[in-house]
């Protein structure tokens, strides 16, 4: 059986993913699948730089919007709702294009991931939550660190929810989620796949970066932040942890003032575009694209396109 055909546009956050896919889309008779792990939330729009409906120009988009702030969303639930998505978009006939930073949601679909999700007892992970509620991230980082280095390394100190995981995972089997992860990511994919990450000039990048911070405070992130906290959502739910609701959360509680809550925004946002950047030198099979080097969008197009051949021939 032939394999059905997916399209990966991916890269670092500001890179200029957004206005692309929907002209990749269009050009290939495609619809979109987010794999941002913020913009499926609801009302967190400014933040999150999520597409608008304009921007969409009539191509359906999945996984935008599709959950509240407190509800409870991982990369297993992503994975079966992305899956779900493809098929149905596959059933029309259309392409589906994965589009967005989050490169670990990227890697459990491509892959098809099998994350053995052991839901029989939560003792483990009820103790785990709580020494990070007492002792903090880096504590639990720290154990990690202890008896899983490598994945340690590949997950950041902030991340409790996969340092828990992790943890959760060497306790219930007795090998390392770092193993277990090594060998799901050999995997061969179930689709007939084309990976492209959009890059630039990194100073470049981070001069966006640090513009689109402005740009966002200047559309009001700090009222969608009010709003949210109005509505009830409280800064330890891991929506609220996002980048760009952490700082002004900790700006409106006194603890930075605006400026500092700015830079700091802006430094983690540099930090974060180049931690995507180090997991997608990782990948395998992936076409890199600089955007330096095209004179306009339309040629970078012209480039996949050139690159798709086979997958939109035979879709």
């Amino acid at each position: 059986m032939s394999k059905k055909p997916l399209i990966i546009l991916t890269g670092p956050t500001a890179v200029g993913k957004t206005s692309l896919s929907v002209k990749l889309a269009k050009a290939v008779d495609g619809e979109i699948v987010s794999a941002d792990s913020m913009q499926v939330y609801k009302y967190m729009d400014i933040g999150t730089a999520k597409i608008t409906k304009d921007e969409m120009g009539d191509i359906p988009h999945y996984l935008i919007s599709e959950f509240e702030p407190d509800e409870e969303f991982s990369v297993v639930k992503y994975q079966q709702l992305a899956k779900k998505y493809i098929s149905s978009i596959h059933e029309r006939n259309k392409i589906p294009i994965l589009v967005g930073g989050t490169g670990f949601y990227i890697q459990a679909v491509l892959y098809d991931i099998d994350f053995e999700e052991n839901e029989s007892d939560t003792s483990y992970r009820e103790e785990l939550e709580q020494l990070a509620l007492t002792k903090g991230s880096d504590y639990l980082h720290g154990l990690l660190a202890k008896v899983d280095p490598n994945s340690a390394k590949a997950i950041h100190p902030n991340n409790i929810k996969r340092i828990i995981r992790a943890l959760e995972y060497i306790k219930l089997t007795g090998n390392p989620i770092s193993a277990h992860n090594e060998e799901q990511r050999s995997k061969e994919s179930p689709y007939n796949y084309k990976y492209f990450v959009l890059n630039r000039d990194r100073a470049k990048l981070y001069e966006i970066i640090n513009r689109r911070v402005d740009v966002m405070i200047d559309n009001g992130l700090i009222d969608e932040v009010k709003n949210l906290l109005d509505m009830g959502y409280t800064k330890d739910m891991v929506s609220m942890q996002g980048l760009g609701y952490k700082e002004i959360i900790a700006y409106l509680e006194g603890e930075y003032s605006l400026n500092d809550a700015i830079d700091i925004l802006k430094r983690d946002t540099r930090h974060y575009a180049k931690r995507q950047l180090t997991w997608f030198k990782r990948e395998r099979d992936v076409l890199w694209v600089n955007k330096d080097d095209f004179k306009d969008e339309e040629a970078i197009i012209d480039f996949m396109l050139e690159n798709l051949t086979d997958i939109i021939n035979h879709k």
